[in-house]
């Protein structure tokens, strides 16, 4: 293999594909990355059994070839290429990376022993980056860090025809989001449940010029595909039934309550430097105004007031205010409604345009609020 190659397309290619490589893989071989030089095109892969990632980009390929090399080196090295151009040539059982007066040698992989890459699933639809990588910051909100409950750890997606909706939950706080996209089929349905750490890294690095691509079938119903940009990656899903959340959903709310967003998370944050760990911080909602306080009377107190625009009777509300600050960072509109039932119910958040307009139900973000001291 004979290789010439733009210096930073060919480190961010290896940095994409390689994130996919555990710390510690289960067999060694899993810790290479596959090369393929061929047509014009340095194609790369690497592979862990559950998570695949595959990029190509262009390349001037003097003699085609594929080996396998150690990924998480190769990282480091194309990270740190001085020179515009990078040269790639193998001989023997050595590859030999160059670029300006650096030059890298690096030993092959038995590239016969690495297990075939997963076959893509036919695509099931596609969406705008944007609206896609929204969807999954704010459904991943609520998704459990409990390894010992696989299923709380994803992101039940359920697509009915142009409809896709991402919901996780971790017990405490229900996120939902919704959003349009181009289905395959007009009559499309499936339901996955996606690893929700896969989901966010996957967002971080889209190119947000493209579409997003999902690749399923109900004939391998158990590997789904992410393409954008020329990246694809698949992933197990995961297997178990996801909590019947919908119905935690309040058909009415008698309490409802509309402020700006960023005004109350700015107030949340102050007030919540002294709240101790795992302390709530209480909202106390009378008349127009909302009072925002923590901390115990023969320890450090805050207390801030707001105006909100308040339909219905008094109450007051107490959350973990970290739980609080993620769920409405994650809103995209400028205010939001809180709709409340009983101070032990869960209250529902929402984003809204205006402070009089209608919320929109495209993400719900619904938390248990916590029991406090009078």
């Amino acid at each position: 293999m004979k290789v010439e190659i733009n210096s930073q397309a060919l480190s961010d290619a290896v940095s994409w594909t390689t994130r996919v490589i555990p710390a510690r893989p289960a067999t060694p071989i899993l810790a290479g990355v596959r090369l393929e030089a061929a047509d014009g095109t340095l194609k790369m892969s690497a592979f862990d059994y559950e998570t695949s990632a595959r990029h190509h980009i262009e390349a001037g390929i003097d003699e085609p070839g594929s080996v396998l090399v150690q990924g998480k080196l190769l990282a480091d090295i194309t990270k740190s290429l001085p020179a515009e151009k990078t040269y790639m040539s193998t001989e023997g059982s050595k590859i030999t990376i160059s670029s300006g007066k650096s030059t890298f040698t690096m030993q092959l992989m038995p590239d016969t022993e690495y297990p075939p890459l997963p076959e893509l699933p036919g695509q099931l639809g596609q969406v705008d980056a944007q609206t896609f990588a929204q969807a999954v910051g704010q459904a991943t909100v609520a998704v459990s860090r409990e390894e010992n409950r696989p299923v709380l750890t994803g992101v039940k997606t359920h697509i009915s025809g142009d409809k896709v909706v991402m919901t996780a939950t971790d017990r405490f706080r229900l996120s939902q989001a919704s959003f349009t996209w181009t289905p395959q089929k007009s009559d499309a349905d499936s339901t996955l449940l996606v690893r929700g750490s896969l989901l966010r890294d996957i967002s971080r690095s889209l190119d947000e010029h493209q579409n997003v691509a999902v690749d399923f079938s109900d004939e391998n119903p158990k590997i789904v595909g992410v393409e954008n940009a020329g990246r694809v990656t698949t992933c197990q899903l995961i297997d178990g039934e996801f909590p019947a959340v919908d119905r935690l959903f309040s058909d009415e709310y008698p309490i409802q309550a509309v402020l700006p967003k960023q005004t109350l998370l700015d107030a949340i944050k102050r007030v919540s430097l002294v709240a101790e760990r795992n302390a709530p911080i209480r909202m106390v909602f009378s008349g127009k105004e909302v009072s925002l306080s923590a901390g115990a009377a023969d320890e450090a107190q805050a207390h801030e007031v707001l105006e909100v625009d308040l339909d219905g009777e008094d109450i007051t509300v107490a959350f973990n205010p970290t739980y609080l600050i993620e769920g409405l960072s994650a809103i995209a509109e400028p205010f939001v409604r809180m709709k409340m039932t009983s101070a032990v119910k869960a209250v529902e958040f929402n984003g809204q345009q205006e402070a009089d307009s209608d919320e929109s139900m495209d993400y719900r973000y619904l938390l248990v609020p916590m029991r406090f001291n009078v």
